[in-house]
């Protein structure tokens, strides 16, 4: 009988794993839907090449052709990276494009379910799904917050996307039992910006305090993921003052415009880019950089606590 359910681990990410050493796993919507061509390729290889000179082995992952695959070669990142059919899959979506053979970006739900059944601990991430405006009349919620739930693991990201309620998205982490931890920083971050102006619950100062929390969580059995905030650092952050007010003019446009449901995202993220001049997909991808800079040392200080 055909294994309908086996997810294909890259040789060197398995290798890695085998032998207890770090790995940290990427995700590909940023290379399929985040960025604009070339800047998506060249900024998955980049960020390949920032694990492994922080001590990690990458493992960007995706679904490839049908196949969920953990480790994506260069060719299959190249490949999704210019397909104009590719597509964005959530964990909902993952047996869809396994009987569609169907090549998918994988959100941060759908990598954290991934990562996890390799037996990765650690995922750096841009930004992070919420709660959107609205979502009392709507329920738009996405599905990274039941993912963190319910998936044991460490997220390293820049806080959730600029577009959320913020207030509301840090709300329904307390509801579903999810530690929200300020790397060095007693504020949550704001994505494009350093502060979002929420504080968080707790604070750590270095990887090695990540890593044993989630030691001491996985010995009380308690299996929700550890959702480290990782500001984005101060020289790359946009201005915040400019962002809120190309925010407020962006959900007014919205309306006019009788912009709603899945559009929604996307329209705003684009204002967003085309009223900073770009300056946001430069500050998005300082943040990815950094962030993935302390998700492989994260994942280092993880193989010394399991050692």
């Amino acid at each position: 009988m055909q294994n309908f359910n086996a997810i294909r681990i890259s040789d060197s990410v398995q290798a890695a794993l085998d032998h207890g050493q770090p790995v940290v796993a990427l995700e590909s919507t940023i290379i399929t839907h985040g960025l604009p061509q070339p800047q998506n390729f060249e900024v998955a290889m980049e960020a390949e090449e920032i694990a492994r000179e922080n001590g990690a082995t990458p493992a960007t992952i995706g679904v490839y052709k049908g196949e969920p695959v953990v480790g994506l070669s260069e060719a299959e990142i190249q490949d999704m990276a210019t397909d104009p059919e590719v597509l964005k899959a959530s964990i909902r979506d993952l047996a869809y494009m396994k009987t569609a053979g169907r090549s998918a970006g994988t959100t941060i739900a759908a990598t954290a379910l991934l990562a996890n059944r390799a037996g990765i601990d650690v995922f750096a991430t841009g930004g992070l799904g919420g709660v959107h405006h609205g979502a009392a009349q709507t329920f738009d919620e996405s599905a990274d917050l039941v993912a963190l739930s319910k998936i044991s693991f460490i997220l390293v990201s820049s806080g959730a996307k600029a577009i959320l309620d913020i207030p509301a998205t840090l709300e329904r982490f307390e509801t579903l039992s999810v530690p929200v931890i300020g790397y060095r920083t007693d504020t949550y971050p704001g994505f494009y910006v350093a502060d979002s102006g929420f504080p968080v619950s707790h604070r750590v100062e270095s990887p090695e305090e990540v890593a044993r929390m989630l030691m001491v969580q996985r010995s009380l059995g308690i299996g929700t993921a550890i959702n480290v905030g990782n500001p984005v650092p101060l020289e790359e952050q946009l201005d915040p003052d400019l962002l809120a007010k190309i925010l407020d003019q962006a959900w007014a446009d919205a309306e006019k415009d009788g912009i709603k449901g899945q559009q929604v995202t996307p329209y705003l993220l684009d204002y967003i880019r085309r009223g900073t001049g770009d300056e946001s997909l430069r500050a998005n991808v300082a943040l990815y950089r950094n962030n993935i800079r302390l998700g492989a040392q994260i994942a280092q200080a993880v193989c010394t606590e399991e050692a």
